[in-house]
């Protein structure tokens, strides 16, 4: 019997979720302070990238610079940060934070450096707006 995929309770209680891409499930990290987003592929038991097949690698690669391109478009950064640290969460799960000059942790990494501040409904609702569109379009066109 294979397992089924499971969103790991700590991005459960970490981020919204917002799209499924074809291999991933796109979450944003809830916190106001970064455009700061999750993709997790949606196989069980996964936690390193060597572990998915070489497909579901290239399919990783290119949701992620088609996430981190949109992005940087949208939220016209200074630099894209990805990491796939995994020391808390071990399910594999890959960071894209758009990193500003100007942001409270430039040019440190953003964990642990301030307190997170919950989106508001409106903010979380604008970046739905300004996100959502885009995504769904490349996602279709595919």
């Amino acid at each position: 019997m294979t397992a089924t995929f499971k969103l790991h309770p700590q991005l459960q209680q970490d981020t919204i979720e917002l799209i499924d891409f074809p291999l991933c499930k796109l979450l944003l990290i809830n916190d106001e302070n970064f455009p700061w987003f999750v993709l997790v592929p949606r196989q069980a038991g996964i936690e390193e990238i060597y572990q998915l097949s070489w497909q579901d690698q290239q399919q990783l690669l290119n949701e992620s610079s088609l996430l981190s391109e949109i992005l940087m478009q949208v939220f016209a950064g200074d630099k894209m940060n990805i990491a796939a640290l995994g020391n808390i969460v071990p399910q594999l799960h890959l960071h894209h934070v758009v990193r500003y000059k100007s942001d409270g942790c430039w040019p440190k990494p953003v964990w642990g450096q301030q307190e997170a501040k919950p989106y508001s409904a409106e903010k979380l609702a604008k970046i739905k707006d300004k996100l959502l569109p885009l995504l769904t379009k490349v996602m279709q066109s595919d």
